[in-house]
């Protein structure tokens, strides 16, 4: 009875790209004794790699690679003279490094620091401008949107209204009888019904009807 040779069954192949053919070449000259020898393979196996990418086999740094991926497949047991200085394992097994994240505190991450920035320049608008009024409306109904989407659960319009009291430390408070969009509205695709005013776009506005 004939056993099937199945993928699962192999051996992983270090470098997929270059098929399993390669591979057993490379396993085959690990087994080659005299030294002479090994060096004449690998040039062989290198001269069938680059046949796979005719455009690049004759550059210098493309040649640099296909050594180092001889180095690779042969688990860095290769005894030859190479051309160039091989990769060393621990290349591969380095710590990644670590991204530099924003450290800036957010108090609500549902909310998000941008709107924690609109907030702040609404709370310097005086209480007498329609501006804040309009502002405070827009900024409510898209600090209901982020909760919702962030927690997925009902919340009730009191509720974000008070978290805008306390981003806004008292500076921004809207009239208590404010009633936000509904929920199916909310998440409507609806046309922009305003646009958010900052002190900088508002005085820009106020040159242009002078």
């Amino acid at each position: 009875m004939l056993e099937h040779d199945y993928n699962t069954q192999r051996k992983k192949m270090k470098l997929p790209e270059y098929g399993r053919s390669i591979h057993k070449m490379v396993d085959h000259i690990l087994q080659i004794e005299d030294r002479e020898e090994r060096i004449l393979a690998v040039k062989s196996v290198i001269d069938v790699m680059g046949m796979m990418y005719p455009y690049l086999r004759d550059i210098n740094e493309f040649k640099h690679k296909l050594w180092d991926h001889i180095a690779i497949m042969s688990d860095f047991k290769l005894d030859i003279d190479y051309p160039y200085d091989p990769p060393k394992p621990e290349t591969f097994i380095e710590k990644p490094r670590l991204v530099p994240y924003n450290q800036s505190n957010i108090k609500y991450r549902h909310y998000g620091k941008i709107m924690e920035t609109f907030i702040a320049a609404t709370s310097g608008m005086d209480d007498d401008n329609l501006a804040k009024t309009t502002n405070t409306e827009l900024l409510a109904n898209q600090m209901k949107k982020s909760y919702l989407m962030w927690n997925k659960d009902a919340v009730e319009d009191s509720k974000i209204l008070n978290d805008m009291v306390e981003l806004s430390h008292g500076k921004v408070r809207p009239n208590p009888e404010l009633r936000l969009q509904e929920v199916n509205d909310i998440f409507k695709q609806q046309p922009k019904k305003g646009k958010m005013v900052t002190p900088s776009n508002q005085s820009n506005q106020s040159r242009k009807h002078k």
